[in-house]
Parts: C-alpha cells; sequence; structure tokens
C-alpha cells in the first residue's frame, strides 16, 4: 500500500499535509501523534471513507477515492450491529460483498474461533463484554480477508487488563494470517509492542516528524515489554512525541 502527497483540510483549517509512507505486505505500521493531529481523519481517507484534497492513495494497483474490497476498519467502539448475532454480524461484511451463502457458512465459523469466539456465535452484542465485542469487530474485519487491516484506537475503550490480553491476541492472529496493517494508537507502548515501524505525526497542520524501525525480535511476547531495546524505543518514541504535546498544552487557539 502507497501513501503519497496526502493531504485533508476543512475549511480554512488544514489537518495535514504531505503525507508519503508505504505500507509492506506483512507489515504493521503503528501511528501515534498528539490528539487532534489528525490520525483517525488519515485513517478514514484510506479507508476512503473520506476525501482527501491532495495526493493519491493506492491499494496494489488500485486508487482509492471511496471504500474498496481490499480495505477493512476496525473501529474504536466496536461497530457492531446491536440487533445481530456475533454471527451475523461476522458475516455482514461478507453479504455487503456479495459472497456465496456457502463461502459465508465456511468463513464465519473460521473467523469466529481465530479470534477466541467460538460457542458465542448467537450471543448479542449487550451480553458481551467489551473485549468480546471487540473480538467480534475484528473477525468481522478479518472474513473479508482484506488486504489491509485498519485499525483505530481499537482497544481504547476497554480496560487495561482486557486491553493487554487484546494485544497479543492480535499478534498471535497477525502470526497466524499476517496482513498490512495501519494501527492509531495514543498508547506509545502499544505502538512500539505492536509495530514493525512507528510512524509520529506532529506540527499543526500535522506532517511526519519521523518513521522509527522497531527492531525487536518476533514474536511479540510479554517477554518482549521486558527487553532492553524496548525501553530504548519507547523513550525515543516518548522523546519525540512528548516534546511537541507538551508545547501544545500552552498554545490559544486563534
Amino acid at each position: 500500500m502507497r501513501v503519497r502527497g496526502l493531504g485533508k483540510r476543512y475549511g480554512a483549517l488544514e489537518v495535514f499535509r504531505n503525507i508519503d509512507f508505504d505500507v509492506g505486505a506483512r507489515e504493521i505500521v503503528a501511528i501515534v501523534g498528539p490528539s487532534g493531529c489528525g490520525k483517525t481523519t488519515l485513517l478514514r481517507c484510506i479507508d476512503g471513507l473520506l476525501p482527501h484534497d491532495a495526493g493519491e492513495i493506492w491499494v496494489g494497483d488500485q486508487r482509492v477515492t471511496e471504500p474498496i474490497a481490499g480495505v477493512a476498519m476496525v473501529f474504536q467502539h466496536f461497530g457492531l450491529f446491536p440487533w445481530k448475532t456475533v454471527y451475523e454480524n461476522v458475516a455482514y461484511g461478507l453479504r455487503m460483498a456479495g459472497a456465496p451463502k456457502a463461502e459465508i457458512e465456511r468463513k464465519v465459523p473460521e473467523f469466529v474461533k481465530l479470534v477466541g469466539l467460538a460457542g458465542f456465535e448467537k450471543a448479542f452484542p449487550y451480553q458481551m463484554s467489551g473485549g468480546m465485542q471487540q473480538r467480534c469487530g475484528l473477525a468481522r474485519a478479518l472474513a473479508v480477508e482484506p488486504n489491509v487491516l485498519l485499525m483505530d484506537e481499537p482497544f481504547a475503550a476497554v480496560d487495561a487488563q482486557t486491553r493487554e490480553i487484546l494485544q497479543f491476541e492480535l499478534v498471535r492472529i497477525w502470526e497466524e494470517r499476517p496482513t498490512a496493517m495501519i494501527f492509531v494508537t495514543h498508547s506509545i507502548e502499544e505502538a512500539v509492542l505492536l509495530g514493525h515501524r512507528v510512524i509520529v505525526l506532529k506540527g499543526r497542520p500535522s506532517s511526519i516528524h519521523e518513521t522509527i524501525t522497531i527492531d525487536l525480535p518476533s514474536p511479540r511476547t510479554r517477554d518482549t515489554l521486558r527487553h532492553p531495546r524496548f525501553a530504548e524505543l519507547r523513550e525515543r518514541v516518548w522523546n519525540t512525541l512528548m516534546r511537541e504535546a507538551r508545547e501544545a498544552e500552552f498554545v490559544l487557539e486563534r
């Protein structure tokens, strides 16, 4: 996947400009930046949900100007249909893509099992914990077997313990079914744990300030959190990002 010279504005407000990066077919790229720098807007432009005002987005040989079949998104607040069961929520993307009934019946149980929800196919979202709901949202995105998986703060709405569990579940799932992934997060630790590269957005309008390669051994496990290199990389991202975040706390809007 390629992003070239991407820019977005809302009227007189320029959100970001000159965004350039690639994502490999089996690579996780994490994006961090101060609140309000346009991380979610960038992700929605890449998904084709929002129009961009400059530049180009390419997934393979297809230019993104609207939502396309090769890209799927996992949202922060689960994005499930409350009146649909786990099975029907996971099947939704396949139905929208026009998948035949036999394919849906084969794939849905496979991806429900992949995310650890086997046995809960008939459960409704209100019956499940936040972690279970996010697993369901992840299964729905994965079931369409996207070339690019976009994740917008996917674990922000769950408690700290569940968040850690889901982080390592995502690592396990990616190891089983690797795909290109763009992961937006406010958590520096999460970005370093999950990403192969971390892109730091800074400025007003924001742009890519630095891209940091995360050269940690794979697979990532809880032992990774105690690795000396993990601490070094976390501090590097922290120092790059937080200097701007502190300054932004004391800027008056004009």
